[in-house]
């Protein structure tokens, strides 16, 4: 009798054994058959999310060649110049809207803003000599005492790129971006209060005056006042300036317009994109340079927000 109490006993353990064995597999089965699918919806969700912001790049780079090929200035009063309002993308890429409740629950924003509109910190410095030049760096001290950040940055921030540019010890460390000139050593403060007013261009650029800041106006224009570039805001409201002459027409006598430091037309561009798909936020910040009738992206950075509200 005890013999057959201990067998039983130990076929019961047995079976227990087995089936905890088969429960254990079964349920990491389970979890690797849900974590392929969940790799598999984020990768989706991912490719989906680049060929959407990539369409929305194409669509910016279609409104900047038509526009060059109307000619003429580039101010804020353009088509380029509108944002485009968070819209549900499924609500204007359906023909039949009777077919969208399936489509992902995808909101797409975006902007197009003037680079030249800032001062281009790359105008500091001679290409090939890497010599400061001393009215580019009058410009930046202007710049700085508008944005109130230290009087020494200016110099410091002219040595450190032309440094970098010429090969010097921070040639490594050559930023590409205002908010890149942290590896410079400058601190978070004095980046966020100058981003407003310069920007780190490919190459040298004038300042546009259809769209600048009278700030920038009144720092980049020899012996401009504040005033002056105020006047000069209120008339390109109404008459975007179609050439530097008239520009010249409303400043006062001894102020002169050199086109190597402002113009009336515009390069580059920034294209700012913002996609929202399901719970999961992507923006991306591309450079856009125009050479007449082709536009080519020449820097693209995209961040992943998982955050909607950020």
């Amino acid at each position: 009798m005890r013999l057959r109490r201990r067998q039983r006993g130990a076929a019961l353990l047995t079976a227990m054994v087995i089936v905890t064995l088969v429960a254990t597999l079964a349920a990491a089965m389970v979890w690797q058959q849900w974590r392929a699918v969940q790799v598999e919806a984020i990768e989706r969700s991912r490719m989906q999310a680049a060929w959407i912001l990539a369409g929305a790049l194409d669509w910016s780079r279609l409104i900047l060649r038509e526009d060059a090929r109307a000619g003429g200035p580039d101010h804020l009063g353009e088509p380029w110049a509108v944002p485009l309002a968070e819209a549900r993308l499924s609500s204007f890429l359906a023909v039949d809207k009777n077919n969208t409740d399936d489509a992902p629950e995808a909101f797409l924003s975006g902007s197009i803003t003037d680079a030249q509109a800032r001062y281009n910190l790359r105008n500091l410095f001679q290409e090939q000599e890497g010599k400061v030049i001393p009215a580019e760096l009058a410009i930046l001290k202007r710049l700085c005492d508008a944005a109130g950040v230290a009087s020494d940055v200016a110099d410091r921030l002219a040595n450190a790129l032309a440094a970098a540019n010429a090969g010097g010890e921070n040639a490594a460390l050559m930023p590409q971006s205002v908010a890149q000139l942290s590896w410079l050593g400058f601190d978070a403060d004095t980046l966020r209060r100058l981003a407003p007013l310069v920007v780190l261009l490919p190459a040298r650029t004038p300042v546009n005056l259809n769209t600048a800041a009278s700030e920038v106006i009144a720092a980049t224009i020899a012996g401009a006042q504040r005033g002056d570039a105020e006047r000069l805001v209120q008339v390109r409201q109404r008459t975007p300036f179609r050439s530097l002459a008239e520009a010249q027409k409303n400043l006062p006598p001894g102020i002169e317009l050199s086109p190597s430091q402002v113009s009336t037309t515009t390069r580059y561009f920034d294209v700012q994109g913002r996609l929202r798909l399901g719970d999961r936020v992507l923006q991306e910040h591309s450079l856009i340079e125009r050479r007449g009738a082709t536009v080519l992206a020449v820097r693209r950075e995209r961040v992943n927000l998982t955050d909607p509200a950020s």
